[in-house]
């Protein structure tokens, strides 16, 4: 009995080892680490084939990023990660809506590979890693989009300026268009840089943009796609609550956006989703205050908005917090009235009801919370009937802004909320002359049946934020 069990162990140990040896050679030192394990190829293909479908005879071509102008870790932009989880810099994939076949294009890499490591390299190994049906050297495309153009073929390209992490669309747009519009500068972006050498290539093309395509796409998130925000959203939560054991008075909000950083990077995220927005005191009125250089002083809250960048997909999280660890009664005032509010609009939300009926709805609740709250102080009384009133005489048609592989992500038009659509609210209310305003935020996935708070975990009433702030920090000397 004990030789059977032996070998059982053996013939177990054996399976083992042949496991781990399979998951070596697609991660392992000695294979190319420059395609995601984020997603099986699988999924990259889906979206290819799913782009083939509506390109028709139509082609893609979708130009990766370049390395950085510095000693920076290389990362991919959005959308030609979104669909060949390529990492390699200065590569292109080729759509074929005819042949339904995508191509890889990429660079010679050799002197990278030597300070880099491994990486994709233009043959069969490549393709079975990546699941495109063909890698071959970057200096074929030229031929293939002359080819193209002959014959007469429609090339869609992205127009619109990549995204590169801790940012989004709107982002990259407006800094092109700064650039363009800038007498002393004048630059193109990339993007129209490559459509320029397309139509000087194959004149005879119809150029058309891929982006409305591909947007489309990633405004409905997969299965996995969720899994992977939600667990960049746990990694938020986890650094907030961080932060909130590092506040104390004197310290610095850069000390705060450390404390976080230091989680992010733990958990394997490969940068921020945005710069930090950590504000303190009177600096709380502004939505985007970023500086970071102010003291905490007794008596401040503080604002704290910051998410990583974890796989190429984000979340986006606020809360607000006492720099002292707890709140004095008028903060208790300012900042319950505000949440009562929030989780009015919050208790609203329902999948596939116009945007306008869940926030008619909300401002019902938020005038209960007006009549039914003790307010003391007349100017937090005056902050939350401004924060209704607002919300009474909205026309929008979105609750607050979508995240996924931008934290202001691709977007599309509709005015109900759909299942496997991710967003997050962010409602301001202000006390404009006191110079400070309350903003909380919170990670929304919609399902069939009504929504999930994915950063429901991260402390948000008063008792649960003072509880928090009374444990050691990471920082805290070792008892």
């Amino acid at each position: 009995m004990k030789m059977a069990r032996a070998s059982l162990a053996v013939v177990l140990l054996m399976a083992l080892a042949a496991v781990v040896h399979s998951q070596q050679a697609l991660t392992g030192p000695e294979a190319p680490p420059w395609f995601s394990d984020v997603f099986p190829k699988e999924e990259y293909a889906a979206r290819r084939a799913a782009v083939m479908q509506q390109i028709g005879d139509g082609v893609a071509i979708v130009q990766g990023a370049a390395e950085k102008p510095a000693e920076a870790p290389f990362r991919q932009n959005n959308q030609f990660f979104y669909l060949t989880g390529v990492e390699v810099p200065r590569a292109f994939v080729v759509i074929d809506g005819r042949t339904k076949r995508s191509t890889l294009y990429l660079p010679d890499s050799t002197r990278r590979a030597r300070m880099w490591g491994p990486m994709l390299e233009p043959d069969a190994d490549a393709a079975r890693i990546s699941g495109i049906e063909s890698v071959v050297p970057r200096e074929q495309l030229e031929a293939a989009v002359a080819a193209f153009g002959q014959d007469s073929r429609v090339i869609y390209t992205p127009f619109r300026p990549e995204v590169l992490g801790s940012g989004s669309a709107g982002d990259a747009a407006g800094f092109a268009r700064a650039n363009a519009q800038d007498p002393w500068d004048g630059r193109q972006s990339r993007e129209q840089a490559f459509i320029d050498h397309v139509k000087a290539r194959a004149p005879q093309a119809q150029l058309k943009d891929l982006d409305p395509i591909v947007d489309g796409l990633r405004f409905l998130k997969s299965p996995r796609e969720i899994a992977v925000i939600r667990e960049a959203t746990r990694i938020t939560g986890l650094a907030i609550v961080e932060a909130m054991r590092e506040t104390a008075p004197g310290k610095f909000e850069y000390e705060l956006q450390a404390a976080a950083e230091y989680i992010f990077k733990k958990h394997g995220a490969q940068g921020a989703a945005y710069f930090a927005l950590v504000a303190t005191g009177k600096n709380t009125i502004f939505s985007h205050y970023h500086r970071g250089m102010a003291r905490l002083a007794d008596g401040d809250l503080v604002q704290f908005d910051y998410a990583p960048d974890y796989k190429y997909y984000v979340s986006d999280v606020t809360r607000v917090f006492p720099a002292n660890g707890k709140f004095t009664a008028w903060q208790r005032e300012y900042y319950t009235s505000y949440l009562r509010l929030y989780q009015a609009l919050m208790t609203s939300i329902k999948p596939n009801v116009p945007v306008r009926e869940i926030i008619a709805d909300a401002v019902k609740k938020m005038d209960g919370v007006l009549t039914t709250f003790t307010f003391t102080d007349p100017k937090i009384r005056q902050a939350a009937t401004a924060f209704v009133e607002r919300y009474r005489k909205s026309t929008a048609n979105s609750l607050g802004h979508t995240i996924g592989m931008e934290v202001h992500d691709v977007t599309r038009r509709t005015d109900t909320l759909v299942a496997g659509q991710l967003f997050t609210i962010e409602p301001a209310m202000q006390i404009p002359d006191l110079g400070l305003g309350l903003r909380l935020e919170d990670a929304i996935l919609m399902t069939e049946t009504g929504y999930e708070n994915l950063s429901a975990s991260v402390p948000v009433e008063v008792e649960a934020i003072e509880k928090t702030m009374a444990e050691r920090g990471a920082s805290a000397p070792r008892r």
